[in-house]
């Protein structure tokens, strides 16, 4: 039994490297930005506009990176900072129009790479695979979430 579970892990140590080539290979493709930069924007993407400390513990970074990654972001136009109405201190950040079509364009390059990856698999080995995945990010969302609230 636990050497199943040896191998199911080192199943997921092998798709995490494949997975962040193709996240690599997406973002030099459609972009000229780093993926430390592709990752707070499909943050603020999915999150929509936040206060840089939420963004901060979304990413689970220091706030200081944030700062330091919003700053190359606005310059180059890919994220807007503004001021809160209620709250005169917080940061809101944003996506532009040039952050979403960075983002549209990395997520554009991503489907391709998966689609043909997924149509050399039987259609039951697809739907195990979608619903083992559903699964699995269903379990490592909840636990960020707790690490996050915790924090």
């Amino acid at each position: 039994m636990a050497n199943d579970l040896d191998a199911q892990v080192e199943s997921l140590q092998r798709a995490t490297r494949d997975f962040l080539a193709v996240a690599m290979r997406s973002v030099e493709d459609a972009t000229e930005l780093t993926l430390p930069q592709m990752r707070m924007l499909f943050a603020l993407h999915d999150h929509g506009t936040v206060p840089s400390g939420t963004l901060a513990t979304i990413l689970e970074s220091a706030g200081s990176s944030v700062t330091r990654l919003a700053d190359r972001l606005g310059t180059g136009g890919y994220v807007e900072r503004s001021g809160s109405p209620d709250n005169r201190s917080l940061v809101l950040l944003s996506l532009t129009e040039k952050g979403a079509s960075a983002v549209k364009a990395v997520r554009r390059r991503r489907e391709q790479e998966f689609r043909t990856a997924l149509e050399e698999l039987a259609p039951g080995t697809r739907e195990q695979l979608s619903a083992g995945l559903t699964a699995l990010h269903a379990h490592l969302s909840a636990a960020s979430l707790s690490r996050a609230v915790v924090a």
